[in-house]
């Protein structure tokens, strides 16, 4: 639970589906000038260097977010292209976002973001990543268990808002567990858009999974995955998914639209 470093992967292919569809909901969210809760299980360090030996050795940013900058697949009025826009003016040419860091850029003074991070060291680069951010703003960074800190925030105050599930599924018995947690939130929050990030592996690890999800009938649910080939030879994971409960409005044509350039990818 605690070995998995992000930095191998941040930038690739699962991050573009990820973030492009996360980025997109916080700008409708922030349409309305209501404040917004925003929360994550598994946030990570929120700040990469795509130049990081780390990041050089695995290649998966080369053949995603750069391939998509550098060809002009993103289009520059894109929220996630706005935030890594930001994120570079301020941290180097280099530079990702992760999605704590695509939300302190997207959202506003007014609202509310709550981190968990278990793994130490990353615990403390979020907060020294978050830091110029919570000036002024509700930022907190929580050194726990994801899903216990959701359970206990939910419902945030305020209760219109976001939550994203991102883990590293290294441990095993999240697949078995995260609908469970997801029915157990909606029924405490349920105004709230619940994000889930998966992995599309090639033993079919995730299906039990997604078919309890859908079981449940859950409001506004969008289910949307992407296919890409394995990083390397060997490696299990060849697709990305997202499952979102009350999936605000334009979600459905932003996963259409992501469809469509993944199947330009491949």
């Amino acid at each position: 639970m605690l070995s998995y470093q992000h930095i191998y992967h941040a930038g690739n292919l699962a991050d573009v589906q990820k973030h492009a569809l996360l980025a997109r909901m916080l700008a409708y969210l922030t349409r309305k000038d209501k404040p917004l809760s925003y929360m994550e299980t598994h946030a990570g360090r929120g700040l990469y260097q795509l130049d990081a030996a780390e990041a050089i050795k695995t290649g998966e940013a080369e053949a995603g977010i750069s391939r998509l900058l550098n060809d002009a697949l993103l289009a520059q009025d894109h929220p996630l292209a706005e935030a890594i826009a930001k994120t570079r003016a301020s941290h180097g040419a280099a530079a990702y976002p992760g999605s704590p860091m695509i939300a302190a850029h997207l959202l506003r003074d007014g609202d509310s973001l709550n981190f968990a991070e278990l793994h130490p060291q990353e615990n403390a680069a979020l907060r020294e990543a978050l830091w110029p951010h919570g000036l002024g703003r509700r930022v907190h960074v929580h050194q726990q268990d994801g899903f216990e800190l959701a359970q206990s925030l939910a419902p945030p105050t305020p209760r219109r808002g976001l939550m994203l599930i991102d883990p590293s599924y290294e441990v095993k018995r999240d697949y078995a567990q995260i609908p469970g947690h997801i029915a157990k939130l909606h029924r405490k929050w349920n105004v709230g858009v619940i994000a889930l990030w998966y992995p599309i592996l090639t033993d079919g690890t995730h299906k039990p999974m997604l078919t309890a999800l859908e079981a449940q009938n859950l409001p506004g649910a969008l289910r949307h995955e992407v296919l890409f080939p394995p990083a390397r030879k060997g490696h299990r994971m060849v697709g990305s998914g997202m499952f979102i409960v009350n999936a605000p409005y334009g979600t459905e044509d932003e996963a259409q639209r992501l469809t469509k350039l993944f199947a330009k990818l491949r």
